[in-house]
């Protein structure tokens, strides 16, 4: 897993350049949010199960047509992977916020996910909602925790949302 340091330098090595201000203050930036970003995969860490259950009541709530007969979240088991896989998107999510880059939600979550999702028939726009909602849950305990300035807690739920609804044309 690469993060916020290694992508930077490798870019710069990659292209055979020293550190200049922007790469400067780029890490500066890194540094000066590592204790919120840190506090805020700890608010995740402790909320977790939480913050799923708060999750998925409310997407079945909006979107109740899930867990009706024939509905993709019908049945237990059905329903139980419907959380699992929220609870894994929520796992990397914070991984992704404490690297401060996204590049694991790339080579662990999004790749390829899109096509099993549609070769297994489990609709996309759901799992999008599903998403945003525990991006929404985990702005507030982050906020409510003392972080005064969350814009990064977007940054990951932004970046899985942004992937999965792509469409090609």
């Amino acid at each position: 897993m690469r993060d916020a340091i290694t992508n930077l330098i490798k870019s710069y090595d990659v292209t055979g350049r020293y550190l200049d201000r922007d790469a400067i203050d780029n890490l500066k930036s890194y540094f000066e949010t590592g204790t919120a970003r840190v506090t805020a995969a700890a608010v995740i860490n402790a909320n977790a199960a939480s913050i799923v259950k708060q999750a998925g009541s409310q997407l079945f709530a909006e979107l109740p047509e899930l867990i009706r007969p024939s509905g993709n979240a019908y049945t237990t088991r059905r329903y139980a992977a419907c959380l699992r896989d929220m609870d894994y998107y929520l796992r990397y999510a914070s991984y992704a916020l404490v690297a401060g880059d996204t590049n694991v939600l790339d080579e662990r979550v999004l790749q390829g996910l899109r096509e099993t999702y549609n070769s297994l028939g489990v609709p996309i726009g759901p799992t999008v909602r599903g998403i945003q909602i525990m991006k929404d849950i985990v702005n507030e305990l982050v906020k409510a925790a003392g972080v005064q300035h969350t814009a990064f807690v977007d940054r990951p739920f932004d970046h899985m949302t942004r992937d999965l609804s792509e469409q090609d044309i």
